[in-house]
């Protein structure tokens, strides 16, 4: 059923309700992104803002689709996230990469679920301009060079197969450039990024460091085997073929480095302190103004869980994981089992080496505990970490962003909080 009055947040909600019913897998993914109504993209696109996932959507966009093409292009959206489409597996240049992954993902969903515009392997594509208009004639000539081009290759392939196709075609580069410049991102919620429309959906171009597209997969991954166990145990798979089911399945055996995690976590907590240094050349304004000199600098509070249950070698896995730690920041140590040991309290300093593992406690375990705690003293840390073998009740929820580390095998006897970071560590 077509919309013709500019949907509202309302409506646009109970289609969600209703994807939720139909397509029980794919809503499992889509009800983990925060969703930004905005008119400063075209269409829709998913992207990563503040460690969280966020669906833009543009209301006239949303209003010219049937329930069916919206339902579409939620799945579109979703095997960008599944594929590390916007994360490791991201190639440059970004707008072909767009076209590549984009053809890969419409050769799965049916050509009547996709919106107008969509990139399809083996089928003529239509280009229009930024105001929805014809193209220019020389525009035109390369929209139909690209759209000839399209037709000519294989559905089902990788995207990194597509690329490859756009990278060795004479010229192509050239007409990606032309037919997709990059337009200005969206303005809301903090999101400055660029981005792109090559076919109907949005793409932004978010400048993510490696640890970032590590921790952003791992959160992802754990949404995603989420879904697919509650799709395998309800036998709730929706319009998933058995050939996707297989592969998304076989992409939750990849392991992602906790390292990388912890790191990246820690590296979030970290506040700038910017001062002006004549010795440091202005990159706008060379030898005109000052330029900026940034020290970062950190302060963790750890909880380290002493309870029965976590025996003295877990502990000393736990205090290497610290020495690692140790060499980017700094951090406050306390040790818990019921209640917090203020007793314990050391400071680890930036760059001090390793320290011998010690044991002050050894009764039950309790995580509001620490919760707690840190309320008291959260104005003098950037934020906290629990080190722990998950074996407690849930806690209150945390007054700012919380990391598990947990032991070898491991798993936390509750869902985590949305904002929460859990670290599964290997030996």
């Amino acid at each position: 059923m077509e919309v013709s009055e500019e949907i509202t947040e309302e409506r646009f909600n109970k289609l969600l309700i209703k994807f939720l019913l139909n397509e029980p897998f794919f809503s499992t993914i889509v009800r983990s992104m925060k969703k930004v109504k905005t008119s400063s993209i075209p269409t829709a696109g998913v992207t990563f803002i503040d460690d969280s996932i966020t669906l833009y959507w543009n209301p006239k966009f949303i209003s010219s689709l049937s329930s069916k093409k919206v339902f579409g292009l939620l799945k579109h959206e979703c095997y960008h996230l599944i594929f590390k489409h916007l994360t490791t597996r991201k190639q440059d240049p970004h707008l072909m990469w767009n076209i590549a992954t984009d053809l890969a993902i419409n050769s799965t969903i049916p050509l009547d679920e996709l919106p107008e515009g969509g990139l399809i392997p083996g089928q003529l594509s239509t280009f229009k301009s930024n105001k929805n208009t014809s193209l220019p004639k020389k525009l035109a000539e390369k929209a139909s060079k690209l759209s000839n081009f399209i037709k000519s290759l294989p559905k089902d392939m990788a995207s990194e197969w597509y690329m490859e196709k756009l990278r060795n075609e004479k010229g192509m580069e050239e007409i990606v450039n032309d037919l997709f410049k990059p337009g200005p991102g969206s303005n809301t919620e903090g999101d400055q990024s660029p981005g792109s429309a090559a076919g109907f959906d949005h793409h932004f171009e978010n400048d993510m460091s490696d640890s970032e597209k590590e921790l952003m997969d791992a959160k992802v991954k754990k949404i995603v085997k989420d879904a697919a166990d509650r799709a395998d145990r309800t036998n709730s798979w929706g319009s998933t073929t058995t050939a996707m089911r297989q592969k998304i399945r076989e992409m939750l055996k990849s392991s992602i480095d906790w390292r990388h995690i912890l790191r990246y976590y820690c590296g979030t907590k970290q506040r700038s302190e910017k001062t002006r240094s004549i010795r440091k050349i202005n990159r706008k304004y060379p030898y005109i103004h000052s330029g900026r000199k940034i020290k970062h600098t950190s302060n963790l509070a750890i909880y380290i869980d002493q309870s029965g249950s976590v025996r003295d070698d877990d502990i000393a896995l736990f205090f290497g994981a610290l020495s690692e730690l140790s060499k980017k920041v700094t951090f406050t140590v306390y040790n818990f089992d019921t209640e917090v040991d203020t007793n314990s309290k050391y400071v680890w300093k930036k760059k001090s080496g390793f320290k011998t593992p010690r044991r002050t406690m050894t009764g039950g375990t309790c995580f509001d505990c620490v919760e707690t705690h840190y309320r008291k003293i959260s104005s003098e840390y950037d934020g906290y970490i629990i080190m722990t073998d998950g074996c407690a009740s849930k806690p209150k929820s945390c007054i700012s962003k919380r990391c598990w580390v947990l032991l070898p095998g491991q798993k936390l006897y509750f869902a985590p909080d949305n904002k929460d970071t859990v670290v599964k560590m290997k030996k």
